[in-house]
């Protein structure tokens, strides 16, 4: 509005007041989703994919034909994928729109050890089922390219999926479950040791066992089953793997963090889609750019 009185001398030579404008806007935007929110995610998608005909999106309705889940990736993002993708890593933390959907990030990391973006999964909500479609399209999309090694925050049906990709639990996950399931400094801080540290598989059951024995937790559900995970977690049991020096998931959470400054809990999916793109695709050409 104030750009519009400088070019025009005054208010009252624009011809209208700062509230029409604003109501202009609001009809647009209406108009842009006035036919329903879905329709206009598939028809937004339909749109890209025909100016990137690498651009690969798909997507499954419910029971009552209401959408469920999405998932997109763009030329670029398959290109990146087919050089760097032996290792991706994914995570689910990121609710940023009026549904409330979990956005998932799959991500990996390039020759010059920035974050590279693989994909993006918008579920209907957080199931074996959802994941296991999610990690389908997403190979449907990599023309079937398994990655040697995944890092992730829990299972996620990637067993099912990449039953021969080494999985990584999430080391920041793995720490905040300790101090959630035993709430001990003490012992965090031995676990810890035994998860980053190399050894023999060996010495790694010696120290086992005897934190295990000094802490009084020999009867501990929780301290069992992670026992029984160790080759998820444990550097003994990784360290012949190739993750790209990942150890978590904060490359995903770094991401969320970046979309964060342009995307908030009010907007329609059609919006939060064209937001999110739109920035993914600045954030794209800025990498490839330095």
């Amino acid at each position: 509005m104030d750009h519009l009185v400088d070019q025009s001398g005054s208010y009252s030579n624009v011809g209208h007041t700062k509230k029409d404008l604003q109501n202009r806007f609001d009809s647009v935007r209406r108009f842009e989703i006035q036919t329903s929110d879905v329709d206009s995610v598939i028809s937004y998608l339909t749109a890209k994919s025909k100016m990137d005909p690498q651009f690969f999106f798909n997507y499954t309705l419910d029971e009552e034909d209401h959408f469920d889940n999405l998932f997109w990736a763009d030329s670029t993002s398959r290109s990146d994928y087919a050089f760097f993708g032996d290792v991706l890593a994914f995570d689910a933390t990121y609710r940023t729109n009026v549904y409330r959907r979990p956005l998932v990030m799959l991500v990996g990391v390039n020759h010059h050890h920035s974050t590279t973006i693989f994909g993006f999964g918008l579920l209907g909500e957080e199931t074996v089922e959802t994941y296991t479609w999610l990690l389908q399209t997403f190979l449907v999309a990599m023309h079937g390219k398994m990655p040697k090694s995944v890092v992730i925050d829990g299972d996620k049906a990637i067993k099912k999926v990449m039953p021969e990709s080494v999985r990584r639990l999430c080391c920041w996950h793995v720490e905040r479950n300790v101090q959630t399931n035993v709430q001990d400094g003490n012992f965090t801080r031995a676990f810890c040791n035994c998860m980053l540290n190399f050894m023999t598989e060996d010495d790694f059951d010696l120290q086992w066992f005897s934190m295990v024995e000094k802490f009084g937790l020999n009867n501990n559900e929780w301290v069992s089953a992670m026992y029984a995970k160790r080759k998820q977690w444990a550097e003994t049991y990784l360290r012949d793997s190739f993750f790209g020096g990942m150890r978590s998931t904060q490359r995903c959470e770094s991401m969320n963090s970046y979309l964060n400054q342009f995307v908030h809990c009010r907007l329609k999916m059609y919006e939060f889609l064209k937001t999110s793109i739109g920035h993914w695709t600045a954030f794209e050409i800025l990498k490839h750019s330095m």
